[in-house]
């Protein structure tokens, strides 16, 4: 089998007028909007509801943006759902609002993620990746997790992001500013106006209450990210990720659990992961892919867990996603040109 033969994966196709690649995705895309909705039921059912209910539901909504972020909108950015420029569109400025970040500017971010793929920083201590574990590191080994974790959210540089959008045409910076502008008004209404008949002003208790769980939710997500790059190697393409092959955990995540696999070929669709993890399962092994056991979230609880600055230890013989599941354009993804 030549090089060709291991990475060639067939992408989804459909007759549907709707979806651009697969029905399937009508389950992301749902998704999606079932935060948007929880997003907003939070913010009518507050002044009713006993605090300690409320508190579950700013728990589940800081994991739902987790999920949301590393699923949905992940996925969306590397093969958008529709089929007509309006429809993702509109789909990328519901999740702004869900999540409250621009879904365009996210784009943006992400791409130089791939661009960068978890790189280490160079002779004047800048990585291309933005978002890199060893950009804030030291001596060349990965960030502490806790300043990854806590810090990253206030890291980063909207100006940076713009002059990328800038790069792809002005329909991506003007879309990145409605959608700004959107998530942003929504939060100042939620602020100012309390939901209550006769309808109230300056809702401070509900912003005290939202804000640490919006916070939290972009904390797991970055929680997510830095273990599945920790004890990866940045100079393998093959291995520039951390993959973990979990079965609820890759249903919930829409695979994005794959990734080792994704950042090897960031368009493969989240429907054929399985499938081309199989196809290049060998080729993992020998390279000495990381695969863990936990979902990434709770990457620190692998016992194999290499130390900053280590080389990490591969802690799979066996790299077959089935197997691992029982028991528990080469790297760089163009932007999605479709999106005028």
């Amino acid at each position: 089998m030549n090089a060709s033969d291991i990475i060639h994966i067939e992408r989804p196709t459909t007759d549907s007028k709707i979806f651009a690649h697969t029905r399937w995705d009508i389950v992301p895309a749902l998704a999606g909007l079932f935060h948007f909705f929880y997003f907003l039921a939070m913010y009518l059912l507050f002044p009713f509801t006993p605090l300690w209910m409320m508190l579950i539901m700013g728990f589940v909504y800081a994991l739902m943006i987790n999920a949301n972020i590393n699923g949905v909108a992940h996925n969306f950015i590397h093969n958008p759902f529709f089929r007509t420029d309006w429809m993702n569109r509109v789909f990328g400025l519901i999740e702004s609002i869900a999540c409250c970040f621009s879904q365009t500017y996210y784009d943006a971010v992400h791409m130089q993620h791939h661009k960068g793929n978890a790189d280490r920083p160079d002779e004047h201590g800048e990585t291309v990746d933005w978002i890199s574990i060893y950009k804030h590191g030291h001596e060349g080994a990965a960030e502490n997790p806790w300043g990854y974790v806590f810090l990253s959210f206030f890291r980063d540089n909207p100006a940076a992001i713009k002059r990328e959008l800038a790069k792809r045409g002005n329909a991506d910076v003007r879309w990145g500013t409605i959608e700004l502008t959107a998530f942003i008004s929504v939060l100042v209404t939620m602020a100012l106006v309390v939901p209550t008949n006769p309808i109230g002003f300056i809702n401070w208790r509900y912003m005290l209450f939202f804000l640490p769980f919006f916070y939290l939710g972009h904390c797991f997500s970055y929680l997510n990210g830095y273990f599945r790059h920790y004890g990866a190697n940045p100079d393998k393409p093959i291995a520039w990720g951390v993959s973990s092959y979990g079965k609820i955990y890759n249903w919930i995540f829409f695979y994005n659990g794959y990734h080792a696999e994704h950042h090897f070929r960031p368009k493969v669709h989240w429907t054929k992961m399985e499938q081309f993890q199989r196809q290049i399962a060998e080729l993992q092994k020998q390279e000495g892919v990381r695969v863990i056991n936990h979902a990434h979230m709770l990457g620190f609880l692998d016992p194999n867990l290499p130390k900053r600055g280590q080389p990490a230890a591969q802690t799979r013989g066996d790299f077959s996603a089935d197997d691992t599941a029982v028991e528990n354009e080469n790297a760089l993804a163009l932007p999605p040109s479709s999106r005028a």
